[in-house]
């Protein structure tokens, strides 16, 4: 299948020379939900951009079988860009939420854009910004407020369209995946729903959460809808 520029924004408004050769380089492929096809050594050689469906990243320990999801990648997003940059091993592991098309690019050609080409610099770089702060904000998250809060904020940036990574990404995620986002487990992500549930904030159906109540959500957070 022929991958067009209109299949991933990214590439809008890039001058017609480098749309050509970064599809030039490019590879689509596909991937049923529940693969985990991105292996460490894979990620050593192929850089990868979604054009639909959803990734996810996540660290798992062993010993107690409890995983942290680290991103969620859906359309426009790319990785890993941490081995992109340090040349080493990322371990992480992926697994495909929802069906999906990745763009597959060889790495070293990407780290030859981002040392030579002035537009590919200025589509990596604010992405690769936000992504710190999404880490850094995952961080926080987990050392400063309860599982209750955290849902809270979440359910807030899932319906700003100004939250890169965050808006719409409850559609479709049980509650099992909520959790794991939010660094629990599912039964305390349900005891914290079904309390926003009683004081009539939200209101749920099957995998799908809806906030009915924005002004009382706000009221119970100390913080503001993300811009």
């Amino acid at each position: 299948m022929e991958t067009r520029s209109y299949d991933i924004e990214l590439l809008h408004d890039v001058d017609k020379e480098f749309e050509s050769e970064f599809y030039h380089y490019s590879k689509t492929l596909s991937y049923e939900k529940g693969a985990s096809p991105f292996s460490v050594d894979d990620l050593l050689k192929h850089f990868y951009i979604v054009i639909d469906g959803r990734v996810k990243t996540y660290q798992m320990n062993l010993d107690n079988a409890k995983e942290q999801t680290i991103f969620i990648y859906k359309r426009g997003d790319m990785f890993d860009v941490i081995s992109l940059l340090d040349e080493k091993p990322h371990e992480v592991v992926y697994e495909v939420l929802e069906d999906c098309r990745v763009l597959q690019l060889p790495i070293e050609k990407v780290r030859y854009w981002i040392e030579n080409n002035s537009t590919f610099n200025k589509l990596f770089f604010p992405y690769l910004a936000a992504k710190m702060r999404h880490v850094e904000t995952l961080a926080s998250e987990l050392s400063l407020y309860d599982v209750k809060e955290r849902l809270m904020h979440l359910l807030l940036e899932n319906i700003n369209p100004h939250s890169t990574f965050k808006y719409k990404l409850l559609q479709n995620l049980s509650n099992s995946e909520i959790s794991k986002l939010l660094g629990t487990v599912r039964h305390v992500v349900e005891r914290a729903i079904k309390q926003l549930k009683q004081e009539k904030i939200i209101q749920t159906g099957r995998k799908n959460i809806k906030v009915i109540n924005l002004q009382k959500l706000l009221e119970k957070t100390d913080k503001m809808l993300p811009k």
